[in-house]
C-alpha cells in the first residue's frame, strides 16, 4: 500500500478534476478535494482494496459534494454544466434557448443518476470513457455505452416532445 503522501499527489488531480465537473466552482472543488484526502486519511484503514484507489476517493467525494449540496441547499442543475449562454445580441434567442435548455433539463431529470453522471463528466469534464468507468468502478466499454444510450433517449425524447 501507497502511503498517502504519494496517494495525495497520484489522484489529486482526478478527484479535483471530477469534483469539478460536479460543482463547475474551482474554488469548491479544491476544497472538497482537500476535505476527501482528509477523510481518507482518517477512514485509510477501511479502504479493503476491492475497487481502485481513484475510485474509493471519488466516492468519498461524491459522498462530500452532496453533504455540501444538502449544507447550503444547493441543488444540481445540469444546464449550468452542460451549456453556457455567451452573449446573444437577440432577446428572443435568449428566450428560446432558454426554453430549450430547460426542456433538457427536464429530460436529463429523467434519466438515471449514473447516465446523468456519465453525461456530465463527458460533457462538462470532458473526461475520456476509460477515466469515467475508473471513477464509476465501471469498464471503459460501459461508460461509452452508457453515454450512447443517454445521447439517444434524450434525443428520442426531445423530438418526441417536439411533435
Amino acid at each position: 500500500m501507497q502511503n498517502i503522501e504519494q496517494i495525495y499527489k497520484e489522484y489529486f488531480e482526478t478527484v479535483n478534476k471530477y469534483l469539478f465537473c460536479l460543482t463547475h466552482n474551482s474554488d469548491v472543488s479544491e476544497e472538497l478535494t482537500q476535505e476527501t484526502f482528509v477523510k481518507a486519511v482518517k477512514k485509510i484503514d477501511a479502504y479493503q482494496g476491492k475497487c481502485e484507489i481513484s475510485v474509493w476517493l471519488c466516492q468519498i467525494a461524491k459522498n462530500l459534494y452532496y453533504d455540501y449540496l444538502r449544507k447550503n441547499k444547493e441543488n444540481l442543475n445540469i444546464d449550468d454544466y452542460l451549456f453556457d449562454l455567451g452573449e446573444e445580441d437577440n432577446l428572443e434567442d435568449k428566450v428560446i434557448e432558454k426554453e430549450e435548455k430547460a426542456k433538457l433539463h427536464k429530460q436529463m431529470q429523467k434519466l438515471d443518476e449514473k447516465t446523468r453522471e456519465v453525461i456530465i463528466l463527458r460533457i462538462s469534464g470532458e473526461l475520456s470513457f476509460k477515466e469515467i468507468g475508473t471513477v464509476m468502478n465501471k469498464t471503459e466499454n460501459w461508460a461509452r455505452v452508457t453515454f450512447y444510450r443517454g445521447k439517444q433517449k434524450l434525443k428520442e425524447d426531445f423530438l418526441y416532445e417536439q411533435k
